[in-house]
């Protein structure tokens, strides 16, 4: 009896020995992330749950995104990386496997709704963006070339005002993030008859934790992905989404 109770002191020891606090940045973006959210927010959510299936500790501390990016990019820094995001090609990051999906379209105004099948069909539109937030490769593409007329702010929020105000055609959003920001934010107390999704989908896009592409980064994104495989990540996301 005893050598089984000390190989389970050994046992714990060597297990609190290994565990680890690993910190990633993140936004306020609900549903998605956020402090004030249950859990920190949906993604938040899938992100903690995968490091604790593999023993770990995550610390996640909130920026703007600009800051956020930055903070995980830097080298040395305590961050070894940022989330959630879509995939973009870069150097500069790893991704995860994915962690869940969120469905990117466009806010329009009801009493000027545009028509649109693809991206294509939008050249010529004053279409909104958040500054430094990937959309679509296509969509970004356009906007770079100058072919749509993207009009960057710093939030969902501004978009959704201007949407409203017809001051640009639509804007590039989630659907779930456009949903909790009519329910909840109060400055969009006036609007919510005058702006909805529209019905096409720009892409159901996958979710990702974009790790610093060096030794510690690296590190923590094969530990991240090998937890992803041992959690229910649709159920934790539609807890928080739905």
């Amino acid at each position: 009896m005893k050598s089984l109770i000390s190989a389970l002191i050994l046992l714990c020891a060597s297990w609190y020995s290994y565990a680890e606090t690993v910190y990633l940045t993140s936004l306020d973006w609900p549903p998605y992330s956020g402090k004030s959210l249950s859990e920190q927010g949906a993604s938040v959510a899938v992100a903690q749950a995968a490091f604790a299936a593999e023993g770990h500790t995550l610390v996640v501390e909130f920026y703007p995104w600009s800051r956020a990016v930055k903070s995980a990019s830097t080298k040395d820094s305590k961050y070894v990386g940022y989330f959630p995001e879509y995939h973009y090609d870069t150097s500069e990051f790893v991704f995860s496997d994915p962690m869940g999906t969120g469905p990117l379209g466009l806010v329009q105004n009801v009493s000027a709704p545009i028509s649109y099948s693809s991206v294509g069909d939008l050249a010529g539109k004053r279409i909104g963006v958040v500054q430094d937030y990937v959309n679509t490769k296509e969509l970004d593409e356009m906007i770079a070339s100058g072919s749509i007329k993207g009009e960057a702010v710093p939030s969902d929020v501004l978009n959704i005002k201007k949407v409203a105000a017809k001051r640009i055609d639509a804007a590039v959003i989630d659907s779930n993030v456009l949903k909790y920001l009519l329910k909840s934010d109060a400055s969009l107390s006036g609007v919510q008859s005058k702006v909805a999704m529209h019905p096409t989908l720009l892409q159901d896009k996958q979710l990702f934790v974009a790790f610093r592409n060096d030794a510690q980064g690296q590190k923590w994104q094969q530990i991240y992905n090998a937890g992803l495989k041992k959690i229910d990540i649709p159920a934790i996301m539609a807890k928080h989404l739905n």
